[in-house]
This record gives structure tokens, C-alpha cells and sequence, in this order.
């Protein structure tokens, strides 16, 4: 079964933006949020994805992910989630053998950046880059889905 084993941390300074490898402008929707998974469409404009994340346990979760035809995403996006989008730029880098992403947030969460990184398992060690702040992985604010119904803009 697909596993997403990911950490999460808010970004402090802008000292990542030397290690960019490349960047994708993204919108996102949630479709479907219960407490045991989460129906995500996501489009860059020349790629769509639909994908199912089960519920979290530690930083671990299902996750199925699957193409779909681009104009597939904007329908659904447009007819099932259109009050519930996410807009972001992500960033994808490399700093000491780790692929870190970096998302800025736009719209009702423009000020929001965060890192995120992928781990083989949980007990997998890594670097601290310099730019990481808060481990921000267990609070659920900062997921996705929680930030297309209650933007980060609001909290204040």
C-alpha cells in the first residue's frame, strides 16, 4: 500500500531560495474531507492528479495518486470545491542529499511558507536546513485541507 511519511516545518528566513531546482504554480481543491481521508484534485495547468490521503497516524499516511486529464480537474475543482481551493507556488530543492519542497502559499494564506520532506520511513535521520523553523508536522492547521476551509489569513 502507498505510504506518505512526511515531515513539516514552517520556513524562517529565505535562505532556501539558493537551492531551487525548479518551481510549479499549483491549485488545489478538497473534495471530500471525513475523519478517515481526504479526496484531493491538484493543477499545475499541464498536469491534474487526483489523490486519496488516509487518516494520519504519527507523520504516516495512505496516499493514492493518479493523473487525470487537466480539463477532469477544473470540472471537478470548478463543480465540487470552488469555495475550497488553495493556490501555491512550489518550490522543489536539494540541500544535502535531502528533496525538500518548498510551498508559498497565495490568497487567504499568502504569508504561509512551508518546507516539507518526504521520508523513507519514520526513524529516517536528516539535516535541519537553515531555514527551518517550527516542526509543524503534527498540527493540523497547516494541512492542506484544513488551510482551504480555514485560511492561515484568518487566524489573526
Amino acid at each position: 500500500m502507498p505510504k506518505e511519511i512526511e515531515k513539516k516545518f514552517l520556513v524562517v528566513n529565505d535562505q532556501w531560495k539558493n537551492y531551487v531546482i525548479r518551481k510549479l504554480s499549483l491549485t488545489q481543491s478538497y473534495i471530500s474531507k471525513s475523519n478517515d481521508c481526504v479526496v484531493r484534485v491538484r493543477n499545475s495547468g499541464k498536469k491534474a492528479w487526483l489523490t486519496v490521503k488516509g487518516k494520519q497516524t504519527g507523520f504516516t499516511r495512505s496516499e493514492f495518486e493518479y493523473e487525470i486529464p487537466v480539463d477532469h480537474a477544473e470540472k471537478m475543482m470548478n463543480e465540487f470545491s470552488a469555495a475550497n481551493q488553495i493556490v501555491k507556488k512550489r518550490f522543489f530543492l536539494k540541500y544535502q542529499r535531502a528533496d525538500w519542497i518548498i510551498d508559498v502559499y497565495e490568497n487567504n494564506n499568502d504569508g504561509l511558507i512551508i518546507a516539507e520532506l518526504e521520508l523513507n520511513n519514520e526513524n529516517q535521520s536528516f539535516d535541519l536546513p537553515p531555514w527551518i523553523g517550527k516542526d509543524v508536522t503534527m498540527d493540523f492547521k497547516y494541512t492542506n485541507s484544513s488551510l482551504a476551509v480555514h485560511p492561515f489569513n484568518k487566524w489573526k
